[in-house]
């Protein structure tokens, strides 16, 4: 059961490899363990308000609806809400990890105004797009 400030959808992301995602989670994008079962492969790992489950691959066990094949997050990324993207953005470069998209402000219209967001995206070891942002500045309907 889940308290007001708990997430009520975290997704849980099939790995190839625990130890790999872990270190690049967590080691490098700064998200801490909530809570793990290393016998199962499995880690419930937080950042903020950006919660995800990540479990190992092991054949059988997995709920898997067909064939995975990398990258495993074809058609889906996952915006996390950073308080500044240069922290996460500076581990990533100094381990050499690739960007998808190089950081960028973007604006999203929200209701009746717009919030301007600076973001860049990079992919996880087993090809999940991560959209790291932070909130540039906010801007009400004129």
């Amino acid at each position: 059961m889940t308290t007001p400030f708990e997430p009520t959808l975290v997704p849980e992301l099939v790995v190839s490899n625990l130890a790999k995602s872990m270190a690049f989670w967590c080691g490098l994008c700064g998200f801490e363990i909530r809570y793990d079962r290393p016998e199962d492969g499995f880690a419930y790992i937080a950042l903020g308000g950006s919660h995800v489950m990540l479990e190992q691959e092991v054949a059988g066990e997995n709920w898997i609806a067909g064939s995975l094949e990398s990258p495993y997050g074809r058609g889906i990324n996952f915006q996390i809400e950073v308080p500044d993207i240069d922290v996460v953005l500076s581990s990533l470069t100094a381990a050499g990890i690739t960007l998808f998209r190089e950081p960028r402000t973007t604006s999203y219209r929200v209701g009746a105004g717009d919030v301007d967001v600076r973001e860049f995206i990079t992919f996880d070891p087993d090809g999940y797009l991560l959209r790291f942002q932070s909130l540039a500045k906010h801007q009400t309907a004129q």
